[in-house]
């Protein structure tokens, strides 16, 4: 017999009334769309329609003029037979989708250039960027970076973001990937403003709400650890829900903020890991994507193959950390950010794809898998075949599972109805 009544049940579901409504509301979990695996940045005004193939270009001529893409690989630690393989899917990479995520930036890479000159470059960049768009020559992913909310660059700021935005909604329907970034951000209350900005343009263009959602760039320990001793970047995700995108790691202003000497600043620093490790819990189930930061050490003159080793195993660092996303700053770091990007996919696929056909199959296994590992195993493999690491063919080969069925072992909320 149950002793709890009916009467018991509508008790507790009315105290949990609120708690569920939060995680409805506040914890969606990822929406299953493609994250990039990258980011370039460049100035704003260096942008052209076929910036992307040309970089794609650049990218391969100074593979070749190293011994090539295999040789790459071999550099970076992989076996012949891996290197092979993912020598000829870089090569695909390099010429066919060289950027998956651009940002033409009107910060640190830009400057101060004066009101008129930035004004110009502002409306240029989002005829370019329109341009590139109906040309096809676009990455999935374009956007700017604009001037911080700090008081001496705020008004600045703001107008290079109203100006690009109105210039592109003048231009016809915004890009699908568009993506806003919000740089330097020390408290909740700068990430409120920016919601503001971005809800006044969605009223003026007439776009629907919630349509300009942006980025927040995490480089001030003031977001880490506030003056209240609470952490500022945990609150973000509710204070403006569903606005943010992703949270992006800036290696060097966080680290000079703290002291770090420049020889030792680098995305591997205690420091860095620290901060990076709060993002992860502050946006865990919030659906907000994360990326790291860059490294500054240029794959160029006689210090290519070392500065190829150096991103090559920071690359594969951050993505055996959940971070799947970094910055790349130099058409020469392509080709290492897609090599160890693409042997890192390739050579869990086997074991992955297994546990992964044993789940679905129910067949007993090595390893006994639960429901979250499976989403787990499911979203490795998921963001495996979105970024050209391998494909569906081979996934279906060695899990026995199509590109849908993968889809929603690895975001099973977007299968369910909702609660409203």
């Amino acid at each position: 017999m149950s002793s709890l009544t009916p009467a018991d049940l509508a008790h507790i579901e009315s105290q949990l009334t609120a708690t569920d409504e939060l995680l409805d509301r506040n914890y969606p979990g990822d929406d299953g769309s493609r994250q990039p695996i990258h980011t370039v940045y460049i100035p704003a005004d260096r942008f052209t329609p076929t910036f992307v193939a040309d970089w794609g270009a650049q990218a391969l001529a100074t593979a070749e003029a190293h011994g090539g893409l295999e040789k790459l690989g071999q550099l970076l630690g992989q076996e012949s037979h891996l290197a092979s393989a993912v020598a000829e899917r870089v090569a695909a990479k390099l010429s066919a989708e060289p950027i998956e995520d651009l940002r033409l930036d009107f910060e640190d890479g830009y400057g101060d250039r004066g009101d008129e000159a930035e004004d110009a470059d502002a409306e240029a960049a989002a005829n370019a960027v329109a341009a590139a768009v109906a040309a096809g020559t676009a990455p999935p992913f374009i956007g700017i970076r604009f001037k911080c909310f700090e008081a001496p660059t705020r008004a600045r700021g703001l107008r290079t973001l109203d100006l690009f935005v109105s210039t592109l909604a003048e231009a016809g329907e915004l890009p699908a990937g568009l993506i806003l970034t919000l740089p330097k951000v020390t408290t909740v209350a700068q990430v409120q403003a920016m919601d503001f900005a971005v809800s006044r343009l969605e009223e003026v263009h007439g776009l629907p709400a919630g349509r300009l959602r942006f980025e927040v760039q995490v480089e001030t320990p003031q977001l880490i650890i506030g003056a209240d001793g609470t952490s500022p970047v945990a609150q973000l995700p509710h204070v403006v829900p569903g606005r943010i995108s992703a949270l992006h790691y800036g290696t060097y202003d966080y680290s000079a903020s703290l002291g770090i000497s420049a020889e030792y600043q680098s995305m591997e620093h205690p420091v860095a890991d620290f901060a990076k490790q709060v993002m992860q819990l502050a946006v865990a189930g919030t659906g907000i994507r994360l990326s790291d930061g860059s490294t500054n050490i240029i794959p160029v003159g006689d210090a290519v193959e070392d500065a190829w080793k150096l991103h090559g195993r920071l690359v594969r660092r951050s993505l055996e950390n959940g971070y799947y996303q970094g910055w790349d700053l130099h058409a020469a770091q392509l080709p290492s950010r897609f090599s160890a990007s693409y042997a890192f996919y390739r050579e869990g696929l086997p074991a992955a794809a297994l546990r992964l056909r044993n789940y679905v199959e129910r067949t007993e296994g090595g390893v006994m898998d639960e429901p979250a590992t499976a989403r787990a195993l499911a979203g490795f493999v998921l963001r495996g075949v979105q970024c050209g690491a391998v494909g569906t063919d081979e996934v279906k080969a060695l899990a026995g599972v199509e590109l849908s069925q993968l889809t929603a072992l690895a975001h099973p909320r977007l299968a369910q109805p909702t609660s409203h």
